[in-house]
This record gives C-alpha cells, sequence and structure tokens, in this order.
C-alpha cells in the first residue's frame, strides 16, 4: 500500500501513526544481552499502541532542529544525487504493509527496481563512522527494511553534507537485497508486534 504525501506534512504523520517505521525497525528489534527487549524497544512498543488508541502521532509531528534540517536539505540532496547516477529518483511518500503494522517513507525510487537514503549528518561523530571508517551498519535494518516493503532489489544510501563541499558534499554506496537479513527481520519485527498488541490488550482493559 503506498500513500501518496510528503515527508513531514500532515497527511504523512497521520499515515505513519502507529506504524513501526523502517527508520525505527533497530530499536524495534533491539534485545539486551539475556534477548529481552531493550527499555527503548518497550517505549516504542507502548508509543505504538498508545498512538493506534488515538489515531494520531503522539507527539502531533514534533521534529527535532535535525529532522527539520533533513527535510529541508532533501532536495538538494536528490539532485546530487541524480547527477550522480544520471537518473531521475521519484519522490515517494510512505509504503505501507496492508495490516498498517509497518511502514517506509522511502526518499525515492530509481526506475523499477532501486531507492534511495538520503542522510544529511550533521554530528561528528556519525560522520566519521560512516565517511572514514566506512560503517554503515546502524543503517542496514532502514535499508533492508525499505527494500522489504518495497520488493525493490537495490538501494542508494547517501550522506548529503554542504559542509563538506570544499572536499566533496555527496557520497553513495549501492547495497543490493539481502533476502536473508530480511527474513530474519521480519521474524523478529513480527516478535515486537506481539508487544504492540498486548499493549493494546492492557490499555483496553483500563476502560473495563
Amino acid at each position: 500500500m503506498i500513500v501518496n504525501c510528503s515527508q513531514g506534512d500532515v497527511d504523512w504523520l497521520q499515515a505513519r501513526s502507529g506504524v513501526c517505521t523502517a527508520s525505527m525497525f533497530r530499536i524495534a528489534r533491539s534485545k539486551k544481552t539475556g534477548g529481552q527487549p531493550t527499555e527503548a524497544a518497550l517505549d516504542y512498543a507502548f508509543r505504538l499502541a498508545v498512538e493506534r488508541v488515538a489515531g494520531a502521532p503522539l507527539d502531533s509531528g514534533y521534529e527535532t532542529w535535525q529532522m527539520r534540517r533533513g527535510h529541508d536539505l532533501e532536495p538538494d540532496a536528490r539532485i546530487a544525487h541524480q547527477a550522480d547516477i544520471g537518473i531521475y529518483v521519484q519522490p515517494v511518500g510512505i509504503v505501507l504493509t496492508e495490516d498498517r503494522c509497518f511502514g517506509a517513507s522511502a526518499d525515492g525510487w530509481i526506475g523499477d527496481d532501486g531507492g534511495a537514503e538520503y542522510k544529511c549528518l550533521v554530528s561528528p561523530e556519525e560522520l566519521r563512522t560512516t565517511l572514514i571508517d566506512h560503517d554503515l551498519q546502524k543503517y542496514t535494518d532502514q535499508v533492508q527494511g525499505n527494500l522489504w516493503l518495497s520488493n525493490r532489489q537495490y538501494w542508494d544510501f547517501c550522506i548529503y553534507c554542504p559542509a563538506l563541499k570544499p572536499i566533496k558534499e555527496f557520497f553513495r554506496w549501492r547495497i543490493q537485497r539481502d533476502d536473508d537479513y530480511i527474513d530474519a527481520m521480519v521474524e523478529d519485527l513480527w516478535e515486537f508486534e506481539k508487544l504492540v498488541q498486548h499493549n493494546l490488550a492492557e490499555l483496553k482493559k483500563l476502560a473495563a
């Protein structure tokens, strides 16, 4: 299911309310040493349950300055990406599973088989980890989650950093679909959905 909207607008916020989104898959899957969900995962599961009861975003679409910065720079990142690959990148709203349990807001689609994720990083730690250490592990669940939900074959993970323009401001990695990884991820996500459903049941008991 595709909801055509602009990221950050009212329709987009409403569409993702109560939905476990790809940018949060890593948190949803996070486990303690003993295999139990982390506090962050438990908090996120409860948040989604409340949003499903409310039928609206819990925080009314609050954005950090980093999120706003990313939205503001996304058109420039897309232009740089298109110049790099020589192909039009189509803006996308949000892709949802039919049950609306899971979703992903792709930053763009490339032809019939590809997609794009733009990160306008400003944190020195994150820039060093990605550009110098070449460690993209933090974003694997988000990228493979997009590939799962869109049923596409590759994803361009891109960093756009205007501060580095005197050297180079756009960086791209093409990541292929990994079905084994996706299968394991989806299994974990359904376990997470059980937490959301449990929270919903507990909340409904409060009406008794």
